[in-house]
Order: structure tokens, then sequence, then C-alpha cells
């Protein structure tokens, strides 16, 4: 063969190789654009979700643009890693980030007319997903090609494999909202990343190479996903990774998924991460990053700590439904064969029509409307006009035919309740359920509500009179208390009554007046020191609304939220000091870098003596209070100790407003303090009695359930049945002296009398 010819087949053989390199060279200086910089490949963008965690460590939801969390290399099954690196790159721990027999192989096929395999290294996947934002095509996307080659070999000059092999399973997208793998074994087997099994990490793996595709969920294509994951399978038992047996055996076997819907309306405290989400909005917008941005909820992976107890979380949940579900069946009974339901039937049809088209023009379907132009006559058409629609019912949704008019009027009779319940020392909120379905009614009951908070706010009165040296033994005459127009600045004179006579006339002591929640000895108090002065104790008690300096104030005519009325009470127990409710306890970045710690605001609103004596006026509503002079024993809150047979320490008041409207429990125990509200989202529409529309019916229960819930959860060690409220020997001593009267220590009356218990108003 002559010198010429050799040659030739040189510089034939050798000049795609020189020619590559010639334009990776090219590449790299940038002819083709730019490349990523050092410090892109050192911190490439990605972002990551927002976590929220519980106090014992549990999540509770994320905030994400995308549903990203990293995971590190040794949380990652091994079996991912083998069936990745079989399937996608079997020479991936031999090549710098281009597989050249790969790549010759696929370009050889291109010439022959034969696909012969994909030449993407896993590096190369991962250059694409970090720096190449939008795929073009034709000669754009050639040079996209080249640029994602050299990245590679940057990308294996700059990480370890491990790290690689992490970076890319934390990018992938894997639909579904599962974005990288700690979400897609969350959301596609409920699972986490170190212990997906073999099939599970198969299919995820199978995946990878088109997941709109091999979309496993019902009704997508959960049979090719199913025949995608045994071509894994088959290449881990090609590649020596799993046995002729394990494989027979796996390939046979269907995709067991376990799918959790990722829905912000769905999981634990679903209010509470709403109302979390409005203050870390704040709290990014007030705090920078190294770079000098604020940081972004929804980006920047940082990490939450709560500190709400999923489990004391899942015993309110569970207790809200318990009891206001049966409390809704109630309703309805209550109200059938009523033609103005669940409005008084003194109202006319217009009050009614009003009522229905405030709560129209409240929707958000009535919001979009507008904001898109509509005429009020289009939007009362569209209201007229049925749909399909899901419904909200305790039995579970209801698909129906309805006018959003008429939906309205059915979301009106339900019944809705706000409870919260925090640690009185800590101020740390451990429940907060703040409506019956986040999905349905979006309102929060807990921060944004506020409602007439009726005798719930008596203590407050008998918290003001023990510090100005009053006693719990002092008699009151139980007859009307005139509050004069001219004196007290009133358009009238104004008389305080009470929801019966049973006890008129009769001399009763205050400890007595507050276990029954007795008007006419709460407007006595009012009298003797005036509303400015109970005005004033509220606030150093936590209580941010408007308040009135009223006389009325005394019967709690005025609104107020439950996290307001949880934080008041929580001073009693805590020895007079009131501690702000607090839902967070630190915030750190996505390295676990601590960028701030919260702690709650204390102020000393009454003497350590107030308060013990405090706590004993509210353990005589749920213990009973005797009179001589009623020769009986008595407390609102009784059927805590005969119905649900408490036996631990406990305290409380119940509270009902005008008409039935609102119904409360502030509940107290040595490690929680729970308030509970209960009502129709109108005022005007409540149980047409006292009977049912009393705060120990409609509030009190919630609290039972929730704390029997606690008391027989033996995960909760700290509430116990055995916890007793703890005050300095000396106080204990004096507060004994002054709760004990008399030694009368007559028994409970029969059930069937507290079962008739009656509340103020």
């Amino acid at each position: 063969m002559s010198k010429k010819k050799i040659i030739l087949i040189w510089f034939l053989c050798l000049s795609p190789f020189v020619g590559v390199f010639t334009i990776m060279y090219l590449t790299t200086l940038g002819v083709f654009g730019p490349l990523p910089s050092f410090d892109q490949l050192e911190n490439p963008k990605s972002n990551l979700a927002t976590i929220v965690y519980s106090a014992d460590g549990i999540i509770l939801g994320e905030y994400y643009y995308e549903n990203r969390s990293n995971v590190k290399y040794p949380e990652i099954s091994e079996h991912l890693i083998h069936a990745l690196i079989s399937t996608e790159d079997i020479r991936f721990n031999d090549h710098s980030g281009i597989d050249i027999r790969s790549l010759f192989r696929a370009v050889f096929g291109v010439f022959v007319g034969k696909k012969s395999g994909g030449a993407s290294t896993i590096t190369q996947q991962l250059s694409k997903m970090l720096f190449t934002e939008r795929p073009a095509s034709g000669v754009e996307r050639v040079q996209q090609k080249l640029k994602e080659w050299v990245v590679a070999v940057r990308l294996e000059e700059r990480y370890s494999k491990n790290e690689i092999l992490t970076m890319y399973l934390n990018r992938f997208d894997w639909i579904n909202q599962a974005v990288g793998l700690k979400s897609a074994a969350k959301i596609y087997f409920n699972t986490t990343p170190d212990k997906l099994t073999i099939p599970q990490a198969a299919m995820l793996v199978g995946m990878l190479k088109n997941p709109s595709l091999y979309n496993p969920k019902k009704g997508r294509n959960p049979e090719g996903t199913l025949n995608r994951r045994n071509v894994v399978l088959s290449q881990m038992k090609k590649n020596n990774k799993i046995t002729q047996n394990q494989y027979d055996s796996l390939k046979v076997t269907g995709l067991n998924l376990d799918f959790q819907i990722i829905d912000h309306n769905e999981g634990p405290a679903p209010y509470f991460r709403e109302q979390l989400r409005s203050q870390l909005k704040k709290w990014c917008s007030r705090n920078t990053k190294v770079d000098g941005g604020n940081y972004n909820m929804y980006t920047d992976g940082l990490r939450i700590y709560t500190t709400i107890d999923s489990r004391m979380q899942k015993h309110a949940e569970k207790a809200v439904k318990t009891h206001i579900s049966e409390l809704q069946a109630t309703f309805y009974k209550h109200w059938k064969g009523y033609s103005k339901a669940p409005y008084p039937t003194d109202f006319s049809r217009e009050q009614i029509n009003t009522i229905i088209d405030q709560g129209i023009k409240r929707s958000e379907r009535y919001r979009k409307l507008k904001n898109s132009g509509k005429s009020n006559k289009e939007i009362k058409d569209v209201f007229n006009e049925k749909v399909s629609m899901k419904l909200f019912s305790w039995k579970g949704e209801i698909d129906t035919i309805l006018s959003p008019r008429d939906s309205v009027i059915y979301n009106k009779f339900f019944i809705h309740t706000g409870m919260m319940s925090m640690d009185p020392k800590t101020g740390h909120v451990k429940a907060y359920v703040g409506g019956i379905n986040h999905k349905y009614f979006k309102y929060d009951h807990v921060l944004q509500g506020q409602r007439q908070v009726g005798s719930t706010f008596k203590p407050f009165l008998y918290a003001l009179a023990m510090q100005e040296g009053l006693n719990p033994c002092d008699e009151v005459i139980n007859s009307p208390v005139v509050f004069n127009a001219e004196k007290w600045g009133l358009e009238k004179d104004w008389i305080p009554s009470n929801s019966d006579s049973e006890y008129s006339g009769l001399s009763l002591e205050l400890k007595f007046g507050l276990a029954n929640s007795i008007n006419t000895l709460t407007a006595f108090i009012m009298h003797q020191f005036g509303p400015q002065a109970v005005v004033d104790l509220a606030k150093q008690m936590g209580v941010k609304s408007n308040l009135l300096a009223v006389p009325s104030i005394c019967l709690g005519t005025f609104d107020i939220s439950v996290y307001e009325m949880v934080g008041a009470y929580s001073t009693f127990v805590n020895k007079g000091f009131y501690t702000t409710p607090i839902f967070i306890t630190k915030i750190t970045d996505k390295n676990g870098i601590i960028l701030e710690e919260f702690s709650p605001k204390r102020t000393e609103a009454m003497s350590k003596k107030t308060a013990a004596l405090m706590v004993k006026l509210l353990q005589g509503v749920v213990d009973g209070v005797y009179s001589s002079a009623a020769d009986k024993k008595m407390g609102t809150g009784v059927r805590l100790r005969y119905k649900y047979k408490f036996t631990s320490e406990m305290g409380g008041k119940t509270g009902t407003t005008q008409n039935q409207s609102d119904g409360w429990f502030m509940g107290i125990t040595p490690n929680l303090v729970t308030g509970v509200w209960s009502g129709c989202e109108d005022r005007s529409a409540h149980f047409r009695t006292i009977h049912y529309g009393q705060g120990a019916n409609m509030a009190l229960p919630v609290f039972a359930e929730f704390m029997k819930g606690i008391y027989e959860d033996e995960k909760i060690t700290s509430v116990t049945q055995g916890d007793i409220f703890q005050f300095d020997e000396d106080i204990s001593l004096w507060v004994e002296d002054k709760i004990n009267c008399n030694n009368n220590s007559e028994v409970f009356e029969e059930e069937e009398k507290y079962s008739e218990e009656t509340e103020d108003f």
C-alpha cells in the first residue's frame, strides 16, 4: 500500500476525532454561546421546597413551585442506584462525562439507519437538566448538545460520582408533583428513598425514559409503566444486580402503588399551614440572603420547625370531626320542617335573601366573575344556572347538579368551629384546627374569625375582683343590678338578667356565681369596679381586639378570636404571666444553618395569688360548686366528670351568646389550655333553643374528645392524667383557705339534671 493511501486512511479515521475535539475546544471558548461559570457549576440553580416540621419531627407540609426536597447519597436505596446505572449508563463509573463507545455506537446507528440506544450519560443528562432550560431543535440543538458535553466533563471534574448521581436524582421530575427522588418515593409509594424496594426502584428508573408516557396513575399508562419496569429488572439481571430467581419472581408482581395526593387542602393542619404561609411571606420579605436578595419560601429550601405536635393535632382534628358531625346531624333534625331554616321564623323572606346575596358576594366564584367584567345581571344568571359540582358533607363529597346560588344556601346550614391548644408555660401552640374542611371552607376560625365570647369573658371580671380584694366566698344577693344611664353614659338604663329565675333572691357566693355563670353576680362585679379596669386587665392578658369600656362588656358582647382567648386563659395556669402563643421555634436554610430562633414574649398580667385563685374557681366549673342557699352542687361544665369520666385536674368556662349564635368552651389542664368556638357562618343561623345551642353542648364536647384522645395515647407523655396544677406551697395553702367557705361535700345531683343545664347569654 502506498504511503499516500496510508495517510489518507489515517486522515479519514482521525478527522472525526480531530473535528469533535476542535468543536469542543471552540465550545469551551464560548464560540457557540456562554457556558456556566465556575460558581454556577458549584451552585447549580434549583428550586427547593420549604419543608414544615412538627415538634415531634413529622413533615406537616411543604411550600413550593416544584415539590422538590434534596436527599443525600447515603439516604438512597442501593437498589435504585443499581437500577439506574444498569439501565441508563452501565459504564458510568468508568467514563469522565462522555461515553465514547456509546457515542460512536449511536453515530454508527444513524449512518446505518438502525437505532442502537442512547448516547447520553447520566452526567450529560444532569448537565441538560441543570443548564438547558429550553431544549431547541436543528442547529441550535446541536450547539446545546456540544455545551452539554463540555459541562458534563466539567461536572465530572468538580463532583464525585456519588454526588453526580445524587444531584441527578434530586433534580429529575417524576411528574404528579414528584420533583426529586424524595418526593417521588413519598408520592408513589408513601415511603422514603432509603426504603425503596427493588420493584419500586425499577419503576422509578423506568419512568426516567419518559415520565409522561410511563405514568403509573390509574387512567394514564399503568400497564406501559409495568412493562417498562420489567425492562429495568431485566437490565439489573443482565448486569448481575439481581438473580434470575429474583427477576422471575418480581416481574410478575404489580406496581403496588400507595399513591399520595399532594394537595394543600389535605394532610395534617391545613388551616395552620395556610396561616403559617402568610407569616413566612412576611418573614421572607424582611430577611435577606448573602447575595442581598430576599428569601423565597417557594425556592430556597427553608426548614420551618413548628410547635405543633402531630399526635395532638391528629386528636384535635378527630375531636372536631367526631362532635361537629354529630352536632350537624342534630342541627338538621332540629330544623326539619321549618320553611325558613336555619333562620328565625320571624325573619322575612327579604331578610333571608339579603343574607344569601351577601354569601354569594363573598364567594370565590363571584369575585372571579366580577373581576372578569361581568354585569350584575350576567352574574345573577350564572348563579341561577344549574351546573355539575361537588359539595361537602360529613359522609363524603357529594357529586351533584345544582345552581351556585343553591350551593350557597346549602352551605349556610353548616356548623363551623375553631380550636387551638397551647402549652401555657412555653407558649407553644400544640394543635390548631381552623375549620371543618379546608377544601370547601377556607375561612380560618382561630386567627381570622372573631365572634362574641359570651360568658367565657367572665373570668376576666372575676380575676379583677379577686385582685382587688374580693373573695370567692363573698356572698351577693342574686337580684337585678341597675346601670344608670346618666352615670354610665348610656342611652337608657341597663339591667342585665339571668337566663332563668332559679336562684332569684338568694344570697350566693361568688365562686358559685362563676361556676354557674350567673349574670347578676357578674354585673355586681362590673358595678363595683367599672369597665375600664376590666379592659385594662384584658389587654394585659393579650387581648388585642377592640374592647369598648361599657358595662355590657361583663357579658362578653364583643368579638374576640380563639387565638386571643387561649393566650389570655394561659395567664391563669402560668402563674399570672401572659405568654404570647407562638407557632415556630426556628427557621434554618437548606443546609441546616439557623437563620432565626423564636421565643414567646412574657409579661406579668396579675399576681401569682390571683392566678392560682382563678385556676381554682375555673375548676369549680368542672367539679361543681356547692351553695347552701341553693342547696345544690352545680357547674356548667360538670358533664366532663359525669359523662366523659375525667378524673384528672381540669377547669374551664362555658360561653353562649345571644340567641345561641356562638358556643364556646375554654378548657384548662396543668399542661394545656384549649379554646373551642362553634357556630354557623351567619350569626342569624343557630339552634332555636338553649338546650342545644349552649356552649356546654356545642363546644365543650370537642374539648372532651380532644383530651380523651390525648390521655389514651401512650405516645404522648407530656400530658398525663396524674398532673396537677402547680403553685408555690404557701400560695396553694392561701388559695385553699380562700376557697373553702365550708366543708360541705354534697355529691352531684342526678345525671338527668345536668343534661338540662342551662347557660346565660
